[in-house]
């Protein structure tokens, strides 16, 4: 007889989370969303499948190819699982509340899986957590929605926060007549530009974009390239949208200024921002501005992929207080402990063991004890 020695296997880019890490997962959960809630922002939940056709038309830069599609017996119509749950939240607020005042602000936090991982990281299956300012894309929203992302991980015990802005628009606004470009020309243009390869950008007919790589770095002083290059204007009203949102978040985090970075922000209009941590590999976040398919309805958000800042947390969090209850303890007694913030743990004979069973402290008596 064949044994079968993968049934416990999991698929590549999926994983379990133990005790520990479910903990810390928890916690980053519900100390962002304490924070989204208290800003005002409603909590909303979505299904994990969709119809796929939904999803892929409410925005721009869904990739229907990186989500797992079946057929659905009931409707034989194709259903997707969700890969991104900023589409969902869209179509909430353009269909359930389409009649709700404006600006909407909702939230949300849940999974979301893609067939493949994203560059070198070969995760499938990613926390998502973020806000929506829906009715909105000014630079008073787009201001609002980074000190909230800033205030949100910082909750979730996230520190060194950093943030990168970026116009996803720029070769577009600057190519309609300061600097006009063959129509065929402009995406190679964009390409070179985040790629950051000046030689390739002459060669497709970027020479007049050069000085916008120079414009990169510390946001006080990339902004003064940027003002100097923007020597006819076309660029005049998101410079000083630049300035409103990182006067808005100083002391806050150190800001930066890539503003032909494309990377991620597909979809994303005239503002766009990349979040980061202290020790904590790649970004954390990105949100900007945008509008939702089929209603033309603009809006500002973002969203958190906080994985890596719970596999950190998870690495530094030490013992937490967990109390052992003997045999015959006070149920009173373990009841009031619990009220003030102990964890307890039972014993169900007196073979149990409470260093074994992973306690910090036993009840002796009314008195906690260290063991």
């Amino acid at each position: 007889m064949t044994q079968d020695n993968d049934r416990d296997l999991l698929p590549e880019g999926l994983g379990d989370r133990l005790p520990a890490a479910a903990a810390a997962a928890q916690t980053v959960r519900r100390a962002s969303l304490d924070v989204l809630a208290a800003h005002g922002y409603d909590r909303v939940e979505t299904p994990s499948i969709e119809f796929e056709k939904s999803m892929a038309s409410r925005m721009a830069g869904v990739q229907p190819r990186r989500m797992f599609r079946f057929v659905d017996p009931a409707s034989l119509r194709t259903l997707a699982l969700r890969s991104d749950i900023t589409v969902q939240v869209g179509r909430i607020a353009a269909t359930s509340l389409a009649d709700a005042p404006r600006p909407l602000r909702l939230c949300y936090a849940g999974q979301v899986v893609t067939i493949k991982g994203d560059g070198l990281d070969p995760a499938r299956e990613r926390l998502q957590l973020g806000a929506e300012l829906i009715g909105s894309d000014s630079v008073a929203a787009a201001a609002e929605v980074v000190s909230l992302a800033i205030e949100a991980l910082q909750a979730a015990g996230a520190t060194g926060i950093s943030v990168d802005f970026t116009l996803p628009d720029l070769v577009d606004t600057l190519a309609e007549s300061a600097l006009p470009l063959p129509s065929e020309n402009i995406d190679a243009v964009r390409r070179e530009l985040d790629a950051k390869d000046a030689g390739g950008l002459v060669e497709v007919g970027g020479k007049d974009y050069l000085p916008l790589l120079s414009a990169i770095g510390p946001f006080d002083q990339a902004i003064e390239r940027l003002a100097a290059f923007d020597l006819g204007g076309a660029l005049a009203s998101r410079i000083e949208g630049l300035r409103e949102i990182a006067a808005r978040i100083a002391g806050k985090a150190r800001v930066t200024l890539d503003p032909s970075e494309r990377h991620g922000f597909e979809y994303q209009s005239w503002f766009g921002f990349t979040i980061y941590g202290e020790g904590i590999s790649g970004a954390l976040g990105r949100g900007g501005t945008y509008s939702i398919l089929g209603r033309d309805e603009p809006a500002t958000g973002f969203s958190l992929y906080p994985d890596p800042l719970i596999d950190k947390l998870t690495a530094s969090s030490g013992s937490e207080n967990l109390l052992f209850l003997p045999i015959g303890h006070d149920p009173a007694t373990a009841d009031r402990l619990r009220a003030i913030g102990w964890r307890t743990r039972a014993a169900l004979s007196e073979r149990d063991d409470a260093a074994a069973l992973g306690c910090t402290h036993r009840l002796d008596g009314n008195e906690a004890v260290k063991l």
